[in-house]
């Protein structure tokens, strides 16, 4: 009970030797170095897991499976973990509080990553354009703009894909499978909840997203982020291949891919 509570109180007194990671009990910290010993790695993405179970697990994203489905939504899922997480949306629950600001969470290491938000701290550095993230989860997803890594795979065909929403559309394409959000104004329909919500805006006509530096209104915060570097000559994309620096990351994205052919078929 003890061990357990410090998960809500933000207790963390076993520190990590090889990264600035701390755990609430000895054991987590035991499971987690098995990530830096690489002893259970996914032989397709070259993640490594801290248990075997969780490879086991984390292997099933590449398929597209899942065999756990919310009985409120029916929204599916891979593991019972995110099943048991994905509920609290229904129960409201967040049983998991920041210690600074008390900010509450359904998932505890969103507390983590949270918790640097107080601390401006970012130890993941990005090994092709050097830019720091503050949780590995963001670094990850921010490496693929440099890699074009293809790590979702189609179980139904050999189709590979770099972002689960981009597998999950696919299989909604073209194999059917899945749930469609569809729009009740125009039928338009989206594989994701999200875009579905993002959507309903522009019936409404809403813009809550301000440029702080001109008039303009945009219905997304991405539509937001992508209108700043106009205000801006900071160009904090860079080429992994030539070192050419960009604005955006969809610019980064397609500079990469038509640098890496011109190598290719110069080296060729």
């Amino acid at each position: 009970m003890t061990k357990h509570r410090e998960l809500h109180t933000g207790g963390r007194s076993y520190a990590c030797t090889q990264c600035e990671k701390t755990f609430s009990c000895q054991s987590s910290l035991y499971h987690h170095m098995n990530i830096h010993t690489n002893k259970y790695r996914c032989s397709m993405c070259g993640k490594c897991c801290r248990k075997s179970y969780d490879l086991l697990v984390h292997k099933q994203s590449h398929s597209g499976e899942k065999l756990f489905k919310c009985n409120v939504c029916y929204k599916q899922f891979s593991t019972s973990g995110e099943l048991v997480v994905h509920n609290r949306i229904h129960t409201g629950e967040k049983p998991y509080k920041c210690h600074v600001c008390d900010k509450a969470f359904r998932r505890s290491h969103d507390v983590s990553s949270h918790v640097r938000v107080h601390t401006e701290q970012k130890p993941y550095e990005c090994p092709f354009c050097g830019k720091l993230f503050k949780t590995n989860k963001d670094l990850k997803q921010h490496v693929r703009i440099h890699t074009d890594a293809k790590t979702y795979s189609c179980r139904h065909c050999s189709g590979r894909f770099t972002w689960p929403v981009q597998l999950k559309t696919h299989l909604l394409k073209s194999h059917n499978k899945g749930t469609w959000f569809t729009c009740n104004i125009c039928l338009k329909k989206f594989a994701m909840k999200g875009n579905l919500k993002k959507h309903l805006l522009r019936h409404e006509d809403v813009k809550p997203y301000v440029c702080s530096e001109c008039p303009k209104c945009f219905y997304t915060a991405g539509e937001l982020t992508h209108h700043q570097p106009v205000h801006s000559d900071y160009k904090q994309f860079c080429c992994g291949l030539c070192g050419k620096d960009f604005k955006r990351t969809v610019t980064v994205k397609s500079h990469f891919k038509i640098c890496y052919a011109k190598r290719r078929f110069t080296n060729a």
